[in-house]
């Protein structure tokens, strides 16, 4: 297991924690060379880019936590992880907490849609009882073997039910045990206002790219209240544009001698995977 992260001491009032959603070992490693103070694995992503699905809870536990344990293993940064629902009950939300903290997570992500769920910035989204989810954040904290280790509770209940009812649903959570809530896709920056006015607890905000809620500047979401912001399709949209415009060319022109594409240089490539490690190591037991 890794030592304790230190996330909980990032979280101060008037700073904000930005997480860049990692989803292989290729995206971890660049953003952790970026000098991040914490990485979000995220599930979209790492479906997508693993299973070439949907994020609609078609990822197992096993396949995802040995994605946080490879991430996690491969990166400095704290990783904050996301699990879906816990992957079903009560003894899959045990289960998943002490694997996920055992596989080196700083925090793992829970919410409260019913299983299967599906993306926050989709429609059709569909909560379980409040209740149960309390009971899930209280497995959740017992299951801890460190305190230091994070729950992070998440509602989507704002969609289809209102922010009123997920304002409600993330006060419960907190007095339930969560660390830090995550009100899923507020549509407006007035009500990412409400969400940080009303709770006592660090909040989360989601800033995807093209989805429900408003991305705002780094100092707005300081001034609104947020502590955390996770940015989780950056990384596999700036992917799929970037290898869009690279294979086109190499479709239309059957090479890319003349294409000007815009690569990261080959020996970089070689640094960011660590081959000098490999050449060293052939060198001192090379006979």
């Amino acid at each position: 297991m890794r030592p304790a992260s230190g996330l909980r001491e990032l979280l101060k009032p008037g700073e904000l924690l930005v997480a860049p959603g990692v989803f292989d070992l290729i995206s971890a490693r660049i953003a952790d060379r970026q000098g991040f103070r914490a990485l979000y694995m995220t599930g979209y992503g790492v479906v997508a880019s693993s299973l070439g699905l949907p994020d609609a809870g078609l990822a197992t536990y096993t396949e995802m936590r040995e994605r946080v344990e490879r991430i996690a293993g491969g990166t400095a940064a704290p990783l904050i992880a996301d699990a879906d629902t816990g992957f079903g009950g009560l003894l899959n939300v045990e289960r998943a907490v002490r694997g996920y903290e055992a596989a080196g997570a700083a925090a793992i992500q829970i919410e409260d849609q019913e299983f299967p769920k599906k993306c926050g910035h989709t429609l059709g989204r569909r909560v379980i009882p409040a209740e149960d989810m309390v009971r899930k954040i209280k497995v959740a904290r017992e299951a801890r073997e460190s305190a230091d280790f994070l729950i992070i509770a998440r509602t989507d209940a704002r969609t289809a039910h209102g922010l009123d009812e997920a304002l409600r649903r993330a006060e419960a959570y907190a007095k339930a045990g969560a660390d830090i809530l995550f009100v899923e896709s507020p549509e407006s920056e007035e009500e990412m206002r409400r969400v940080c006015a009303s709770l006592d607890a660090p909040c989360l905000a989601n800033q995807v790219e093209g989805g429900r809620t408003p991305v705002l500047t780094r100092e707005q979401l300081i001034q609104i209240g947020y502590r955390v912001a996770i940015f989780p399709a950056t990384g596999f949209l700036a992917a799929a544009a970037g290898l869009t415009r690279a294979y086109a060319a190499l479709h239309a022109q059957g090479s890319t001698a003349r294409a000007g594409l815009d690569l990261l240089g080959f020996s970089e490539m070689n640094t960011l995977m660590g081959f000098e490690r490999v050449w060293e190591f052939e060198r001192r037991n090379a006979g």
